[in-house]
């Protein structure tokens, strides 16, 4: 198929002169063939011409399509190393998104084991919510000039406007899982009720839970008191207590069992004894001796199964 022929205007200096190098070319060549027909052949060495004119003269005298079919190669490597590049980008783009969920997984599942590791963790111990400076149930003997009374003598004299104003706190009212009644085999017939606080007006309705210790049951030390010469004597005999004895206490719902570990002589201010435990245990005090009531008597006891 014949080249189309463009104008000369429509021609770049580059081409034109590539142009004219082919003419002039093509002139040489056929006096050469002239001279090679007449027997006149010579060798003729043709003007050197500038690599510039001679790529121009090759790409003019190529067909587009050769030029085409030369340039393509180059262009699909380009086009292959750049499909290579993206395709490693959203290899490292997964990878790295994976990476992320894998992590945040991770870190979900410990969140959950400490959650959990922290609900299944010991309970914690009652304490307290009223400090006592002084065990409970001291007075003054009933056969004192002055009868049965509190007695403030015990408390040490700094401390006792502090023990008269906590004296002054409201009791709370009961729930079902505090203790209703008290029942010691080993001692008594019938059951005894149980009060909440254990100041002088409580400690005339029965056996008085220490405000803020433990319920029955739960782990933690729960601390009762009652008199032992005044108000039905309901702890006279404690002393006659042993390790291994039963104590039932009652709440709204159930009993709970259990068996004395010891008994023990204290002061008034050895407030130790009313400490929280690790375990259920059970603290019932008393003045002593009977009549006297110048110490404390102290029976300790622990849950059973507990």
């Amino acid at each position: 198929m014949a080249k189309e022929r463009r104008p000369a205007e429509d021609l770049s200096i580059e081409e034109l002169e590539a142009l004219l190098a082919r003419k002039r070319l093509e002139r040489r060549q056929a006096r050469l063939e002239k001279f090679r027909q007449s027997g006149r052949a010579v060798t003729v060495s043709p003007d050197p011409m500038p690599p510039s004119v001679l790529t121009e003269v090759a790409r003019l005298s190529s067909p587009a399509e050769e030029v085409k079919t030369a340039e393509q190669p180059a262009a699909r490597r380009g086009r292959r190393t750049m499909n290579q590049a993206l395709l490693l980008i959203e290899v490292g783009a997964v990878l790295g998104l994976a990476f992320v969920l894998f992590s945040g997984m991770g870190v979900l599942r410990t969140l959950n084991r400490e959650v959990a590791e922290a609900l299944a963790g010991p309970t914690p111990t009652p304490t307290p919510l009223i400090t006592a400076v002084v065990l409970p149930s001291g007075h003054t003997p009933p056969t004192s000039p002055g009868g049965a009374a509190p007695n403030e003598a015990e408390i040490p004299a700094n401390l006792r406007p502090l023990v008269q104003s906590l004296a002054q706190v409201p009791i709370p009212t009961a729930g079902p899982e505090q203790a209703r009644a008290i029942f010691i085999p080993a001692l008594w017939n019938d059951p005894a009720p149980v009060v909440q606080g254990d100041g002088w007006e409580q400690l005339k309705k029965g056996v008085a839970q220490h405000v803020g210790t433990a319920n029955p049951g739960q782990k933690g030390n729960m601390v009762v008191s009652a008199h032992n010469d005044i108000f039905g004597e309901l702890f006279r005999n404690l002393d006659q207590l042993k390790p291994g004895d039963e104590v039932l206490v009652s709440t709204a719902t159930r009993q709970w069992e259990y068996r004395v570990t010891g008994v023990q002589l204290v002061g008034p201010t050895d407030v130790s004894v009313m400490a929280a435990t690790e375990r259920a245990t059970l603290t019932m005090i008393s003045c002593y001796p009977y009549l006297v009531d110048n110490q404390r008597i102290v029976v300790f006891a622990e849950l059973v199964g507990g």
